[in-house]
């Protein structure tokens, strides 16, 4: 099975299907161990695709089936180690995919409505689906845990590779920042206050907490009617965590200031040891003068490192007022890779404006952005390196390569183990089925 049918399938497994679909007459069509593959799993899985609007390949039930096989065959291998994962860790996952359906669907009546089933039913499926994939996930960890690659092997895997199949990298740059904030003046901050107060009373008069969110709320979730979804306490600023946690259903707080600004906070639900609540956010606003304080801080240090009298990491470690970044001499990790690179579109846009005519080597003006909380805050920026748009290689992309390398071994590990591993277990197939898989050996192609 190709890789890329391993991944669509991976995805889709975690999808959900409703009533609504084609009526399946379930039947077992494979057993693996203690572990039963119905025919629903595949027909679901099939349909899910085809709705989806891929190209179907032939043979994709087979492919489907073997995957499903594979997935039992590590079930099986668990059961033997006595893996188990938390439940804290299954919520958090499957919290997570359903915030991502409901982003897709509009609201959660319209999944709802769509799958033909209660958001509890969703959740149900969801849970087993992820609980199943968290295992499988660390019985694979555990069996290519000591599989390395060398500087030779990289090479070999390079100089292998198709000319058309090696990967094609965008515009690529690193970026160092120092950072100022805006001091907020006492009348500012009384100003939020007195309006979250205000929303506040309205909302314990009669008022819809969502509905105001909407109007009022400068956070991300305003369009969510103000709601975060499912969250550990862990998940969230702890000054917002301990207001929720002390309110009952229903119930809205009095003004809570964390690291993004002020808040009103609903509680909303609470599941174990996850809460769902909704929030209006506000942040004081800064007078001119104190803007113009920020922005004279970052200039005077621009023709400080410029003149030379000190290098921009060193004042970023001084001077930034970005904890975040300061402790690194500024350099700026991508948060959706966790490298200090970044595509030219993963920037956010006040960045992407200012960096995009830089040459390597170059610190900004002075610019007004907003910082990882969504905050507003003053920059200077430093371009560390560019990379232009190019295929691949060993010298610009070791790192990439290394990685696309180790995968290929783990994956090689992983197939000779699952061949083992049917030799010792037991496998029963119906005949619908004895095309797609042989004892020790697959028809289809890895």
């Amino acid at each position: 099975m190709s890789r890329k049918i391993i991944a669509i399938i991976a995805g889709i497994a975690l999808s959900v299907t409703g009533t609504g679909q084609p009526f399946i007459i379930d039947r077992v069509v494979g057993v693996v161990g203690d572990f039963h593959i119905l025919q629903s799993d595949i027909e679901q899985q099939y349909l899910q695709m085809k709705m989806s609007g891929m190209e179907i390949p032939p043979g994709i039930r087979c492919d489907i089936f073997n995957y499903f096989v594979e997935q039992k065959l590590l079930m099986a291998q668990a059961k033997i180690d006595s893996v188990e994962v938390g439940p804290d860790q299954v919520e958090m996952q499957m919290e997570a995919r359903l915030e991502y359906f409901i982003s897709q669907f509009g609201s959660e009546a319209e999944m709802e409505d769509y799958f033909n089933k209660s958001i509890y039913d969703i959740r149900d499926d969801l849970r087993e689906a992820f609980r199943e994939q968290i295992i499988t996930q660390q019985v694979r960890a555990s069996i290519v845990e000591d599989v390395t690659t060398t500087p030779s092997d990289v090479r070999s895997f390079y100089n292998s590779l198709n000319p058309d199949s090696i990967p094609y990298i965008n515009t690529e740059v690193k970026i160092a920042q120092i950072v100022a904030y805006p001091a907020y003046s006492e009348e500012a901050v009384f100003e939020v206050k007195e309006r979250l107060l205000d929303l506040r009373r309205r909302v314990q008069e009669g008022e819809d907490f969502g509905t105001l969110a909407i109007l009022y709320s400068e956070g991300p979730t305003a369009t969510r009617r103000g709601e975060l979804g499912y969250m550990l306490r862990s998940e969230l600023d702890k000054a917002y965590a301990d207001e929720a946690w002390s309110l009952k259903v229903g119930q809205v707080s009095k003004i809570v200031e964390s690291s993004f600004g002020f808040h009103i906070i609903q509680l909303i639900d609470r599941r174990g040891e996850r809460a769902n609540t909704r929030h209006i956010l506000m942040n004081p606003k800064a007078d001119a003068n104190a803007r113009q304080k920020a922005i004279y801080k970052l200039d005077s240090l621009k023709q400080a490192i410029e003149s030379d009298s000190i290098r921009f990491d060193l004042a970023a470690k001084r001077y930034s007022e970005d904890e975040r970044t300061s402790v690194n001499g500024g350099l700026v990790v991508n948060p959706m890779t966790n490298a200090a690179t970044f595509e030219l579109d993963q920037l956010n846009t006040k960045d992407y404006y200012i960096i995009r005519n830089m040459n390597v080597g170059d610190v900004s003006e002075p610019y007004e952005s907003t910082d990882h909380n969504n905050k507003t805050c003053y920059k200077i920026i430093q371009l560390k390196s560019r990379t232009e748009p190019h295929r691949a290689n060993l010298k610009q992309d070791y790192m990439l390569l290394q990685n696309m390398a180790l995968e290929q071994k783990n994956q090689q590990v992983m197939n000779q183990w699952y061949l083992d591993k049917k030799k010792t277990t037991y496998i029963r197939i119906d005949k619908s089925f004895e095309h797609c898989t042989l004892f020790g050996q697959e028809t289809s192609q890895r």
